[in-house]
């Protein structure tokens, strides 16, 4: 195993135009793989952001069929990268309401991996108000999968608040955590919630975020971000489309580990993790 691979993540403002996103999503793809990346990380919701849930139900498709698929494996397998999809809206057994899952490709196109969303966003503070659940059926496992860098942790989004997720991961060398932070939220704690879980995980963080204002009306944060095992910001995006490229060291993942051995020092809840 190599120490050291590039990574991206994918910044977009995504609309309720599913082919234009899919679209703007390729060229990104190809920009970032074009410069070198070896794993590639999109948004949550990049191929269809709306505020109509019925929007969501009408694009699900089911798992292992259909055009957003077809374009994620395709995708992956045409630039020879590992491709994380964001999260997209699959059939759930509630016809009113999808799941909101993240599927991962190997290089050869195949699906390796499927994480559906746990917990589900609530927010309201008399100007904006927001509630996942109203289309969203909350999945119940934790996913973790094996790669290029190692062990990668799956999450979305709101996932970001419950650092017990993260625990129950094990050891990972990377977490993945694509978003669409409202503005509010986000510009309140986006960073020192991404920081905190690298720092908490010794792991490297990638999160793709939406950025911008979108058709609708919605102020999405942006600032995509790729952060440390040490908890530095190893680079970062401010709105808009864009692409942030970074490295995974994993020598800095074991220098961090030696250096503070506190995943070894757990005695609350969990076993001890070896090395």
């Amino acid at each position: 195993m190599r120490d050291e691979y590039t990574v991206a993540a994918i910044q977009m403002i995504s609309g309720s135009d599913v082919q234009a996103n899919l679209e703007t999503a390729r060229g990104l793809i190809a920009q970032a793989a074009d410069a070198g990346a070896e794993l590639v990380a999109l948004p949550e919701y990049f191929c269809l952001l709306s505020p109509v849930a019925s929007d969501k139900v009408k694009m699900a498709e089911v798992e292992g069929v259909g055009p957003i698929q077809d374009f994620l494996s395709a995708t992956a397998k045409d630039h020879g990268i590992w491709l994380a999809g964001g999260s997209i809206p699959l059939r759930s057994p509630d016809p009113q309401r999808v799941f909101n899952a993240q599927l991962v490709y190997a290089p050869d196109g195949s699906q390796v991996a499927r994480y559906d969303k746990i917990h589900l966003f609530s927010f309201s503070n008399g100007q904006e108000s927001y509630d996942e659940s109203l289309g969203i059926v909350p999945g119940e496992r934790v996913v973790t999968i094996d790669t290029l860098v190692g062990r990668i942790g799956l999450s979305i989004c709101y996932d970001l608040r419950f650092p017990e997720l993260y625990r129950s991961m094990g050891l990972t060398n990377l977490i993945l955590v694509p978003s669409a932070f409202t503005q509010t939220t986000g510009k309140a704690h986006w960073e020192v919630l991404l920081r905190s879980r690298a720092i908490e995980n010794q792991a490297y963080v990638l999160a793709p975020a939406q950025g911008g204002l979108h058709s609708f009306g919605r102020q999405t944060y942006g600032h995509s971000m790729l952060i440390d095992p040490w908890g530095d910001v190893v680079g970062s995006l401010g709105e808009g489309e864009g692409v942030l490229m970074g490295k995974v060291q994993l020598s800095r993942i074991k220098e961090v580990r030696q250096a503070l051995p506190a995943l070894n020092h757990r005695v609350i809840g969990n076993r001890k993790i070896d090395e």
